[in-house]
């Protein structure tokens, strides 16, 4: 593959890029705007049309990990999974 055509590419993805930047901020704030309104109103579930717009409050319960490790590093170690991936970086 020629230097050119990657360079090609790299502008495209660029571009892409941006697209994806100014869409997502757009995307935000409209479920900001729609998240203000439901507050306004207090509701946690709305339907409109043919959908139902839910934001509501979810609790979860997640593994403190950097508490385990502090606390039982024995136990923290054993349970530790290597993982492998890869990473693709454009600077």
């Amino acid at each position: 593959m020629t230097e050119r055509r990657i360079e090609r590419r790299l502008n495209r993805l660029a571009e892409l890029k941006a697209q994806i930047a100014e869409l997502t901020a757009e995307v935000d704030s409209i479920k900001d705007e729609i998240k203000a309104d439901m507050e306004e109103k207090g509701l946690e579930e709305m339907c409109c049309k043919d959908k139902v717009i839910r934001w509501r409050t979810i609790c979860s319960n997640r593994l403190d990990g950097k508490a385990l490790k502090q606390a039982h590093p024995r136990i923290y170690e054993r349970f530790l999974v290597p993982t492998m991936s890869r990473r693709f970086t454009v600077v």
